[in-house]
């Protein structure tokens, strides 16, 4: 079995007994990324020569000193919005193609504090707006369970890179459901911190108010460890929360008795997929046998979730992205005037989805339209979240499924726009009330993994990974995708 899809605690005991090497992880990670990546394509940049490098520091380090951080020599995958120096940082874009960054983001000093070895920057939809990754501008992605098939976006070059054995683990960034909806069409845990829970310094903007960093793993024990190495406040980041962080590896107790349970009908109704929904309630039923008390509740707000999100998130997009202009950083194009420099440097330097994204943010906030959108999303947001808030007094997480879907067909929907905005129908809500979400597998449908999602209150991780691994040890593990199906 390969070295990659060993238990944490098994990779640490073996490197403590000196039966492997840093060196030997991050060759096992090379090795299988040089096999398969050339059908998947999670990777938009492999750094073999500094990974290589880390991992001899290390060794060395631990032979001198014999302490090993939390993630110690754990081949990790980095979602190329997050910044790391001297490595590109292209979000996906053909505008930053070229860009090094000169720091590296917060989590990334942390991943490196916890003795983690970065081994690339993951291929992910432009700027994260997209829902099926195919909005890359250097390659599209393709799900390990079926090459045919996207890996959820944006963040679906981190959960392929998981769900093929390549890394140990991944970080993603989560703005209306980018590691969750990856994370259930391609059978890996996926965590949605609360927002300002993990440090968005050196994280591409997007949408500010929205965006998470998050980790995506093979199981939920792996992603209790990943978030206590990164969560924490952090002085450069202004939206960061100073809160004290709990043991988070405690709370996997398996013990969910008495635990309340609420499935809003809004999410189990008209547009989720019979065989979505059937192992939901399967899942619901495991919980129930396992002591927690489920009941039917209701989410009046949520049916605005994604036109409210599809207002707000374009708008804070159009402002954040006025940036790449051509002037500072990033690609140029020539005109003969300056205004001809920003329109022909944004013209070719973004693609499709991320125009038409900035011209709706515009739109929204331009004058005379301002009070009657952006305003108007922002009280719906409210509403939302109060919707929440009092489903919390009286019930301790909210269930339902991740995605609508299983992962559709490449090709299929990136030409309707409509249809794949409503992907994240079920994951969009948790942003805008900047709650923790995480989805866990709960089964195949016709072949392809479905994920449980489970939403908590404001930095309630601890009760969300609780419940997870309650749920995930009471049930089969997937079997390991076979990268079967035809490259589209």
């Amino acid at each position: 079995m390969s070295l990659l899809r060993g238990s944490l605690q098994e990779i640490h005991s073996r490197l403590a007994k000196k039966e492997i090497t840093s060196v030997d992880l991050v060759q096992e990670s090379l090795k299988r990324i040089q096999e398969v990546d050339g059908d998947v394509r999670a990777f938009l940049l492999v750094d073999e020569e500094g990974a290589l490098k880390r991992a001899n520091e290390l060794d060395e380090k631990y032979s001198k000193e014999g302490t090993r951080g939390l993630l110690a020599s754990l081949p990790v995958g980095v979602k190329d919005n997050i910044c790391t120096e001297g490595l590109t940082t292209t979000c996906g874009s053909q505008l930053l193609a070229n860009y090094q960054p000169v720091y590296n983001a917060t989590v990334v000093e942390k991943l490196h504090n916890a003795d983690a070895i970065t081994i690339g920057k993951m291929n992910m939809d432009e700027f994260a707006m997209g829902s099926s990754n195919e909005n890359s501008s250097f390659s599209p992605v393709h799900n390990p369970w079926d090459l045919s098939t996207v890996p959820g976006g944006s963040s679906g070059g981190s959960a392929a890179a998981v769900a093929a054995g390549e890394v140990y683990f991944a970080l993603g960034s989560d703005t209306g459901g980018s590691i969750r909806q990856p994370a259930a069409f391609t059978g890996t845990v996926g965590l949605k911190p609360t927002y300002g829970l993990i440090s968005r310094y050196g994280l591409v903007a997007f949408a500010s108010s929205l965006d998470q960093i998050g980790p995506l793993t093979k199981n939920v024990e792996d992603s209790a460890y990943v978030l206590q190495a990164i969560a924490g406040h952090d002085r450069y980041d202004s939206t960061s929360a100073n809160v004290e962080i709990p043991d988070y590896l405690s709370a996997l107790t398996g013990d969910v008795k008495g635990l309340r349970v609420g499935v809003p009908k809004e999410m189990m109704g008209e547009g989720i997929d019979p065989g979505v929904k059937a192992l939901i309630q399967k899942s619901l039923d495991t919980l129930e046998s396992l002591g927690a008390t489920i009941e039917e509740v209701s989410l009046p707000h949520s049916e605005y979730a994604v036109a409210t999100y599809y207002l707000i998130a374009p708008a804070e997009a159009s402002s954040n992205l006025a940036r790449f202009d051509g002037v500072r950083y990033g690609a140029r194009k020539y005109g003969e005037n300056l205004i001809d420099l920003y329109h022909e440097t944004r013209s070719k330097g973004f693609g499709p989805e991320v125009k038409r994204r900035i011209m709706l943010g515009t739109y929204a906030l331009s004058s005379g339209y301002y009070d009657a959108y952006y305003k108007k999303a922002q009280q719906v947001r409210t509403l939302i979240a109060q919707d929440f808030e009092q489903l919390f007094a009286k019930y301790d997480v909210i269930m339902g499924p991740t995605t609508p879907t299983t992962a559709f067909k490449l090709n299929e929907r990136i030409d309707d726009p409509m249809t794949m905005y409503a992907n994240d129908m079920c994951t969009i809500p948790a942003n805008l009330a900047g709650l923790p979400g995480i989805s866990v597998p709960c089964g195949l449908s016709d072949g392809l993994p479905v994920g449980l999602q489970i939403i908590g209150k404001p930095f309630a991780e601890s009760t969300l990974l609780r419940v997870a691994h309650a749920f995930e040890q009471a049930t089969d593990r997937l079997p390991e995708p076979k990268l079967g199906g035809s490259r589209a």
